[in-house]
């Protein structure tokens, strides 16, 4: 198969919600209550709660995931997530509104160190608000490994 560097895989958008926004906070163990509480973010210089770091994950609940598999040219069940990153430029907020456009910025194939061959595809998301500002970067690493 070809490389597919610089094609997009999909575009969503969603909004920053509250309830999700606490969920992430009690998931993560999060005790600072800039994110639950509206007086304490306001307290504390924020419009709005501030979303957890690992918030945009989200985007996957308005993602076609098997869609984007098979657009990839992947068989699900030999794929792991080798990585995930984040990157901000300003905390996501309450009420954002984020469009996020993921795209394939590596393909390539290796040889595993115990044999066989494996694929390994690197996508990006650029999530903007809702004026066109870059607002966080998400690259996520998918691996492929070979059939046994």
């Amino acid at each position: 198969m070809g490389t597919l560097i610089g094609t997009i895989v999909d575009e969503i958008t969603f909004t920053v919600e509250r309830g999700k926004v606490a969920e992430f906070a009690r998931a993560t163990y999060t005790q600072d209550p800039v994110h639950t509480d509206q007086n304490a973010a306001a307290e504390a210089g924020f419009a709005s709660e501030p979303a957890t770091g690992t918030h945009v994950v989200v985007a996957g609940h308005h993602r076609d995931q098997r869609a984007v598999v098979a657009h990839l040219g992947l068989e699900l069940s030999r794929i792991v997530v080798g990585s995930v990153k984040w990157e901000y430029e300003r905390p996501l907020l309450v009420g954002d509104n984020l469009t996020g456009i993921r795209i394939i910025i590596g393909d390539e194939t290796k040889e595993g160190k115990r044999g066989g061959s494996m694929r390994v595809i690197t996508l990006e998301t650029k999530f903007r608000d809702k004026n066109g500002l870059m607002v966080s970067r998400q690259q996520e690493t998918l691996i492929e490994r070979g059939q046994s």
